[in-house]
């Protein structure tokens, strides 16, 4: 496992904070009431452990398939349905969407190899990430892949109320990997899909997303 470069300034502000934390909890309390001390030492730990641990990059066996669409992030599906797409598109779509919970691994990845053939930034709210206008309403990135089959696939890096900043790597023009980084989301977020119609669904609502591991969709 590894830790990922957007965590360092994040990483070294909480190691700072944790220290001097840490040595006014002792200076004061560690004599007097001991027990306070350390589950107030207890608690930081736990939090100092979090913070790291949401940067972590675990090593996966990745999932290699020109004919499938793979998971960009980890998370639950929460929605699976058919809109009307209200970007890009102009057309109907399947629209499949991941929460993450600030507890899963953060990195976005390419769902399908292509062509970046739009790249757009949104500012907006940060409602809670599974709230139904989260996708239209919340800060948000939004990429388009021409797949070689002439197949287009919409992402959404949508902010959740505690995420904060969305990164997103791709640039229109550029011709990226199945599986490469895409972006990151810091605290808690959600990703969605938009597909041809023609694809075929491989997961359900309520399934736990593996980010390059599962497979959504086929076609």
């Amino acid at each position: 496992m590894t830790l990922h470069k957007e965590g360092k300034a994040t990483i070294a502000i909480s190691t700072v904070l944790f220290l001097i934390l840490s040595f006014v909890l002792y200076y004061f309390l560690f004599q007097q009431v001991p027990a306070i001390f350390w589950i107030l030492e207890l608690a930081l730990i736990v939090v100092y452990g979090l913070i790291i641990s949401f940067f972590r990059i675990p090593a996966r066996n990745y999932t290699v398939d020109a004919n499938a669409v793979i998971a960009p992030c980890d998370g639950k599906v929460v929605v699976i349905e058919e809109v009307e797409a209200d970007e890009y598109f102009k057309d109907r779509r399947i629209q499949v969407s991941i929460f993450m919970s600030p507890l899963n691994v953060h990195v976005n990845r390419n769902p399908v190899d292509g062509e970046i053939v739009y790249d757009q930034y949104h500012k907006g709210k940060y409602l809670v990430a599974w709230h139904p206008k989260s996708s239209t309403e919340n800060e948000r990135h939004s990429n388009v892949y021409r797949h070689s089959s002439g197949r287009e696939v919409l992402t959404k890096q949508i902010a959740g109320a505690l995420a904060k900043r969305i990164v997103n790597y791709n640039k229109v023009g550029a011709t990226v990997k199945q599986n490469e980084e895409m972006g990151f989301i810091k605290f808690g977020s959600r990703v969605d899909l938009l597909l041809p119609l023609d694809a075929q669904i491989n997961v359900k609502i309520g399934d736990v997303a593996v980010g390059g591991v599962t497979v959504i969709a086929r076609w």
